[in-house]
């Protein structure tokens, strides 16, 4: 595995002590982050520190890591309600700044316990918030920007990019129309600078309690749109559907593999009984769900694209939801694509065709190779 030179950068000397007053010893490698252009931190006793530069996992230069020098660089960031969430839970999440070059970068945190020992995963959050188009988006999707209600979910894996489809959605709004929108999340990443939206933006653990006590608030706190950050359990999904039927826009983010698969997803978080109730709920109310992988992208300056399936809730959609015809959903997707719809092979077929990503690499992701490669000579996509 290949390391990466850390000699020129701000990670290069040995982590001791503070490099500027009032910094913290950790903010050298968030430092190193930011300067190699880098998307996660990974730290782990034991290892040298490990970054993610445009896709790739690689070490840096630099001496291993053993526990007291891990819990004294972690232990500094948090405060007495994040130790004792990691003594309870094993695990926590919270926000971190550095300054760089005067620039205030914020970072999205986990630590954890593994094999008895402290350990920590952290996600360089960009300041600024791309457009549609900066991020290689379908343009299908600004039609969920200008509703006035309903749900809008955004699938996929951990590190899919979904906060950041959800943050270019958001500014969209705020640069167009005058809204109040609420955020809930843990913890926060984007911070909005308000343009013609009023924004309050409230975290987990320190602003409210949890997602559901947050959830009950924000009915009552006149929102137009409120970001959910994750329905994780019923309350929270009950909550935030119970706000899109009574006149909000609700976006939220589901872990799920596919838009067709988040019907189940949903599903699962509830007994049998009350599965006819939910679909019914999922039918009338959802207006779309896109889910998205990120792939390395060969357009310089790009680092990754996102790879999107697109389902909007039209007619047969609905249908096939309240008749547990879940199964149809994806073929209903592909035929869709005229009406803006999309599924992961269409979308991979037009990043091929824009020459963001390679055509190795998109078959090595490709949920069917031969119906991509079908499409790529023209058969089987509108």
């Amino acid at each position: 595995m290949a390391t990466i030179d850390s000699q020129h950068d701000a990670a290069a000397a040995p982590i001791r002590g503070l490099s500027k007053k009032g910094r913290l010893e950790i903010d050298r490698l968030f430092e190193a982050l930011v300067r190699l252009q880098g998307s996660d931190l990974h730290l782990k006793v034991g290892q040298p520190p490990f970054m993610r530069v445009k896709g790739s996992l690689q070490p840096l230069k630099h001496d291993k890591i053993d526990d007291d020098t891990m819990q004294r660089l972690c232990f500094a960031m948090l405060d007495d309600r994040q130790k004792r969430i990691l003594d309870n839970d094993g695990g926590c999440d919270f926000a971190h700044t550095c300054v760089v070059d005067d620039i205030r970068w914020r970072f999205r945190v986990n630590l954890l316990y593994q094999q008895g020992s402290l350990g920590m995963v952290a996600r360089r959050v960009n300041n600024t918030i791309p457009d549609f188009k900066g991020l290689y988006l379908p343009e299908s999707i600004e039609r969920l920007c200008v509703l006035d209600q309903g749900m809008v979910l955004l699938a996929g894996v951990t590190g899919s990019g979904k906060s950041t489809t959800i943050g270019s959605m958001l500014n969209y709004i705020n640069q167009r129309y005058r809204k109040h929108i609420l955020t809930l999340e843990d913890p926060i990443e984007f911070v909005f600078t308000e343009d013609k939206c009023l924004i309050n933006q409230r975290e987990i653990g320190t602003d409210v309690k949890n997602f559901e006590i947050g959830m009950k608030h924000a009915v009552r706190e006149d929102p137009d749109i409120i970001l959910v950050g994750e329905l994780r359990d019923v309350e929270t999904f009950k909550t935030a559907i119970h706000a899109a039927e009574t006149g909000h826009l609700v976006f939220g983010t589901i872990h799920a593999a596919s838009a067709s698969s988040c019907i189940g997803r949903i599903l699962d978080l509830f007994p049998q009984e009350e599965h006819a109730s939910i679909r019914s709920a999922i039918a009338f109310n959802m207006k779309g769900i896109i889910a998205q992988k990120l792939l390395k992208s060969i357009k310089p300056g790009v680092s990754r694209v996102p790879i999107c399936e697109v389902m909007f809730f039209d007619v047969l959609v609905k249908k096939y939801v309240l008749e547990e015809q879940d199964h149809l959903l994806a073929d209903h997707i592909k035929k869709s694509f005229r009406d803006g719809m999309q599924d992961f092979t269409q979308s991979l077929k037009s990043l091929i065709d824009q020459q963001l990503i390679d055509r190795n690499d998109a078959m090595e992701i490709a949920p069917n190779r031969e119906a991509l490669e079908m499409a790529l000579k023209g058969i089987g996509v509108s």
